[in-house]
């Protein structure tokens, strides 16, 4: 405690060296718990020297050698040989302690790889304080909204907490900063100083936007003086000039007709990771130099990270080229991506030991419609997408599913079909119900789509279009319309050919902004409207919800129930090994009118989905006949099918014997839960109305499984 405040001696120079105390820097607990600081040759200290008032002295000329300050007993010499020659010296003097190993980070030239050695230069600045305030209020009154909400915390931790920001670049490229810098005639190299060096003289720089206007401003600032002019030969940091884009590509700062029209804009869409970087300089100078927000919004998308959640590294050998998912890529052709570059040998063996692990057989051929569509599905990730190759070779497949849905349209429209001129609704004569149903899952997908879509919810815009043609389209209108054109009511026909054309059209325009190049080739092949005017999918109109006149809630619950009882006839079917071929019979014990109202709508669909024989719906008091196996959907449903001469009876027995001793230990846990003291007063009416539910259900399952049993006990 009694050091701090005094001075130390400088062993060569006899500069006086004043001793300081900082917690920020120095970690007492490291080596001496002493260091010396160099603040015009470390960022660290840097700011050391300015929190204590340092001298900032510098000791390298422009060409990295000792200057002035090394005394001459050292000025001259190159780096590395001066710290040899001051160890030398120091030993020389008896106070050399000796060394020790000490890892550390160092700065490297990612061209030469030599080491980089930090040095006061000037530079060009801007004071950002008040531009970044200003850019946080605009967030904070929603003149600028991010996107998603939770990057928001960002954007005011980095504004909040800004630095000035240093704008020179020592690069080629760029736009050059447009300073001069005034030499008099007739004056020393020494005299006149370096541009951009520690010796320029601040009061020499003039900035102008060309050299006249500099001459003009130099002349009235040292008049009577002859002098020359050189242009500083830094370039603005590429974010200073990016930051300009919103506005300068509109002719500013002249006042056109575009900036006027289309400044400011109304999104912009980048990586959350160049937010500061890039969105918020835009903000900040776009409000500076036109007084406007440059943009209402701002959507921010993940970053595409690997399968794993690595970020992609050559040296892993995980890194993703888009063009080789689209075109595919055997595995040697892919290890032979990475040689030829500045991997050294054994980063290479090891980024092709990593590809052959996540890609053994190469990257297969997905396409470009996969690829985009898989990678707005991933958005609902959030700041990373954790890329899995296999799920865009999924998509690639579903793109051949959609290829044959439309293939299977095409054969069953005809060559001569004319599609109807006006829109169909849930009131077209001749409907069948299953279109109706199509017609209001299409509404839907209309509505969710759009609506996700505007929220800039992209995931769910995928959802919404994926569910609608795999699980309503392909799966369920599909396969109920077959059986329609292979009969013999040629109203039901056309009106079914109708339905799948309208769904057909609609679908592929509702997918077109995330697979347009497979949507527009199948809608080329589409039967037209007369009244169509669009040549491309591009410029068709894109489908929007009507649901006063498709959307029907009542027929959608009705096939909803008809396929709970397709799930559990499937299901029952896979537990006996039921072969694809049998067509068993299928009993429905409805026990509500309104579940019996929907079976009887839809008994031929379940029969259709189900693969089965008749389906055939019974009441609450009806008996299905014997040899059925059975399974409880709900309260108001039981579903029977008809296992004679399918199964061995005495195994069902047995397997229906076990899971009526599993229910039974259920229904006995329930009924004690339900018998405890205060359970009518502690337990809250939502739970308990629950548990009545669970209970009638459990019960149900157990009169089906006796009824069941006794059924197989018939066949022995």
């Amino acid at each position: 405690t009694h050091v701090p405040g005094k001075m130390l001696v400088h062993p060569f120079n006899g500069r006086r060296i004043p001793v300081i105390c900082d917690a920020e820097l120095v970690d007492m607990s490291f080596g001496t718990g002493a260091v010396k600081i160099t603040p015009a040759h470390d960022p660290n200290d840097f700011d050391t020297g300015k929190r204590h008032d340092l001298d900032f002295v510098n000791v390298l000329t422009e060409d990295g050698l000792i200057n002035d300050e090394g005394g001459d007993r050292f000025k001259g010499l190159k780096r590395f040989a001066a710290r040899k020659a001051v160890i030398d010296a120091l030993d020389a003097l008896g106070l050399y302690e000796g060394k020790a190993a000490n890892p550390m980070r160092l700065g490297l030239c990612s061209r030469s790889k030599d080491v980089i050695e930090p040095m006061l230069k000037p530079q060009w600045w801007v004071n950002c304080a008040a531009m970044a305030a200003d850019a946080c209020e605009a967030a904070r009154k929603k003149d600028l909204e991010i996107i998603p909400a939770f990057m928001e915390p960002t954007w005011f931790r980095w504004l909040e907490n800004i630095r000035d920001w240093c704008i020179s670049r020592q690069l080629w490229w760029g736009h050059r900063i447009p300073a001069y810098y005034i030499k008099f005639e007739g004056e020393s190299d020494e005299d006149a100083g370096m541009p951009g060096g520690a010796s320029e003289k601040l009061d020499r720089w003039i900035i102008g936007r060309e050299e006249q206007e500099a001459r003009a401003e130099a002349e009235a600032k040292f008049p009577n003086k002859a002098f020359t002019l050189e242009q500083d030969e830094d370039v603005l940091d590429t974010w200073f000039s990016s930051g300009l884009f919103p506005f300068s590509v509109f002719g500013w700062p002249d006042s056109t007709p575009d900036l006027n029209e289309f400044y400011p804009t109304a999104l912009l869409e980048t990586g959350h990771d160049i937010m500061f970087f890039w969105v918020a300089r835009m903000v900040m100078m776009g409000m500076k130099l036109t007084g406007k927000v440059p943009f209402k919004q701002v959507y921010l998308h993940a970053m595409v990270r690997d399968a794993h959640g690595r970020k992609m590294s050559k040296s892993l050998g995980n890194v993703i080229d888009p063009l080789n998912v689209i075109e595919g890529i055997s595995l040697k052709d892919l290890n032979a991506t990475l040689e030829g570059g500045n991997l050294d040998e054994k980063e290479v063996k090891k980024a092709q030991a990593g590809q052959a692990r996540d890609y053994p057989e190469g990257i297969p051929e997905c396409g470009t419609d996969a690829m985009r569509f898989a990678l707005v599905a991933y958005t609902a990730q959030g700041r990373d997408i954790n890329l899995d190759v296999l799920r865009v070779v999924g998509y690639r497949h579903w793109c051949n599913k959609m290829w044959n849905a439309v293939r299977f349209a095409m054969m069953n429209l005809g060559e001569n079909y004319a599609p109807p001129e006006e829109a169909l609704t849930k009131k077209s004569p001749g409907l069948t119900p299953a279109s109706r149903w199509a017609l209001s899952r299409l509404d839907k997908a209309c509505a969710s789509v759009n609506a996700a879509m505007e929220a800039y919810d992209f995931n769910a815009s995928t959802t919404g279009v994926y569910s609608f043609w795999q699980y309503d389209l392909c799966d369920v209108f599909i396969e109920l319309m077959k059986p329609v054109v292979a009969g013999d009511d040629e109203t039901a026909k056309k009106t079914t050919r109708d339905a799948l054309w309208t769904l057909l059209d609609s679908g592929l325009r509702l997918l077109h902004p995330f697979m347009p190049f497979v949507t527009e080739e199948l809608w080329q092949r589409l039967p037209r409207r007369a009244a169509e005017r669009a040549r491309s999918i591009m410029v068709a109109s894109y489908p929007i919800a009507d649901p006063a006149n498709r959307a029907d809630d009542e027929l959608e619950s009705h096939l909803s129930s008809a396929l709970d009882a397709v799930k559990a006839v499937r299901a029952l079917r896979a537990s006996y090994n039921l072969p694809p071929k049998a067509r068993p019979e299928v009993f429905l014990v409805c026990r509500s009118e309104e579940t019996s109202g929907a079976l009887n709508l839809f008994a031929d669909a379940v029969s259709t989905l189900s693969s089965s024989g008749k389906t055939t719906v019974l009441g609450e008091n009806d008996a299905a006949p014997a040899g059925c196996g059975v399974t409880v959907v709900s309260e108001s449903l039981s579903v029977f099918v008809n296992l004679a001469g399918s199964v061995d009876p005495a195994a069902e027995i047995g397997k229906l014997e076990k899971k009526m001793a599993a229910t039974a230990k259920q229904i006995s846990e329930l009924t004690k839960k339900m018998q405890m003291d205060g359970y009518e007063t502690k337990v809250p009416e939502s739970v308990r109305r629950e548990n009545e539910e669970k209970m009638a259900k459990l019960e149900a399952e157990v009169a089906a499984a006796n009824a069941a049993t006794e059924d197989f006990r018939k066949l022995l």
